[in-house]
C-alpha cells in the first residue's frame, strides 16, 4: 500500500526545494501585505483568519479538524461526457487524470490525458464543454488569467500548447532550452501574468515565454512558484519524513528578498508532498501525504493534511484533514487553490472520480 501511494505522488512534488537556507522565521521587521493588488474580500478574508486563530508556538499547529469537502461533480471511468479515462495495462504505466486547475471564473479544468481531452466543469459542477488536447503526452495543465489554457508535454513533444479560451491553439513554446536541457527534468507548468515558468526538479523555475506564444531566449530563473497575490516565491520540502517536520520559504517579488523560512512539525510521518500554492489573499496552502496515527508496515493507512499559512510570517491559520488518494496512477497536480481560497481536489476511487471544494480552515 506505501509503495502504491508512493507511485500515485511520485510525481507530484516529492521535495519542493529552493537552495536550503537555515530554518528560522524572518528576524528582521516583517513586510505588511501590499493591499494594492488584493481585492477588499481578499484582504478582508485575511484579517478574519487573523483574528480568529489564537496563538500557537513556532513549529506548533492550530487544532485539526475533519475535513467537510463538498462534491460538485462525479465521474465514473469511461469514455463519455459523464466520465474520465483511466487505463491499467498490464505491461505499462496505470494513468488516471494527471493534473486539474481552476480559471478566474472558478471553472475546473481536469487533464483527462487517457481520453485525449481537457474537460471543463462550472462553479456548480455541470460540465460545461471539453477541448481535444494538441499534444501527445500532456502531463499537467495551468490556466493564465487572460484565460488561456497552457498544457505540458514534457516527454514527446516536449513542448507547452497554448489553448486560448475559444479552444483553439495560439501556439507552443519549448520546455527543453537554457536552464532545462531534458524535458524529463520537469515537474509542472505555472503561469504568473502572461508569464509561462516550468519547473526544475521541484525547485526554481524556468521562465519559458508567453502566453501570447513569445519564447523568451533569456529563460531566467525564480526562486519558486509565484503566489496568487503577486508577493511572493513560494518553495518548500521535506525536512525529516519519519519525524514530520516540513518547511516553507516565501521569497519577496521582485526584490527576491527572503521573507521566512519556517519550519512545521506534523506529528506524524510524511510520505510526500502534494500542493504549494496561495489564494487571491496570500494565504499559503501547503499539502502533505501522511501516515495516519497508529498506522503499521502491515497494514498502513495515509491522509492529506491540509495547513494554511499566514503569507506574512508563515504563521499557521487552519489545517484539515483529507482522504488520500492510493492507487496507482502517477499524478502531477491533485490540488489546486482557488482565487477566493479554500481547494479543489480530484478524489480518485475505484467506482471514479469525484471533484471536492474544501476550505481551510
Amino acid at each position: 500500500m506505501l509503495a502504491a501511494v508512493v507511485g500515485a505522488a511520485a510525481l507530484v512534488v516529492a521535495v519542493l526545494l529552493w537552495p536550503e537556507p537555515a530554518v528560522e522565521t524572518a528576524s528582521t521587521p516583517l513586510p505588511s501585505v501590499d493591499a494594492g493588488s488584493e481585492a477588499p474580500s481578499a484582504r478582508a478574508r485575511l484579517e478574519e483568519l487573523r483574528r480568529q486563530v489564537p496563538a500557537v508556538e513556532d513549529g506548533g499547529l492550530p487544532p485539526s479538524r475533519p475535513s467537510d469537502p463538498r462534491v460538485v461533480a462525479e465521474f465514473g471511468w469511461g469514455s463519455g461526457e459523464k466520465n474520465l479515462g483511466r487505463d491499467r495495462p498490464d505491461e505499462a504505466n496505470p494513468e488516471a487524470p494527471m493534473s486539474l486547475t481552476v480559471d478566474a471564473q472558478g471553472n475546473v479544468w481536469i487533464l483527462d490525458q487517457v481520453n485525449g481531452r481537457l474537460v471543463k466543469v462550472d462553479r456548480n459542477g455541470k460540465r460545461v464543454g471539453e477541448v481535444q488536447l494538441p499534444v501527445q503526452a500532456a502531463q499537467d495543465v495551468a490556466v493564465a488569467k487572460d484565460g488561456t489554457a497552457v498544457v505540458m508535454d514534457r516527454l514527446v513533444d516536449r513542448s507547452i500548447a497554448l489553448v486560448g479560451p475559444d479552444g483553439k491553439l495560439k501556439g507552443e513554446l519549448p520546455v527543453e532550452g537554457k536552464g532545462l536541457e531534458e524535458g524529463g527534468g520537469s515537474t509542472g507548468v505555472f503561469t504568473d501574468g502572461e508569464d509561462v515558468f516550468v519547473e526544475r526538479e521541484h525547485g526554481d523555475l524556468v521562465k519559458v515565454g508567453t502566453t501570447k506564444g513569445v519564447g523568451d531566449p533569456e529563460r531566467p530563473e525564480v526562486p519558486g512558484r509565484p503566489s496568487k497575490d503577486g508577493q511572493s516565491w513560494l518553495s518548500a520540502g521535506i525536512v525529516d519524513a519519519r519525524a514530520g517536520l516540513v518547511m516553507v520559504t516565501a521569497i519577496e517579488k521582485p526584490s527576491q528578498a527572503h521573507r521566512f523560512t519556517r519550519q512545521y512539525a506534523l506529528g506524524t510521518p510524511v510520505v510526500n508532498l502534494n500542493l504549494l500554492d496561495s489564494d487571491g489573499s496570500g494565504v499559503i496552502y501547503l499539502g502533505s501525504v501522511v501516515e495516519v496515527p497508529g498506522s503499521t508496515e502491515e497494514a498502513p493507512k495515509f491522509s492529506v493534511l491540509l495547513l494554511c499559512m499566514d503569507p506574512v510570517d508563515g504563521r499557521p491559520l487552519g489545517r484539515v484533514e483529507l482522504p488520500p488518494n492510493t492507487g496507482p496512477e502517477e499524478t502531477f497536480r491533485e490540488l489546486v487553490v482557488q482565487e477566493e481560497g479554500g481547494v479543489v481536489y480530484l478524489h480518485r476511487t475505484e467506482a471514479g472520480a469525484q471533484v471536492m471544494r474544501v476550505s481551510c480552515p
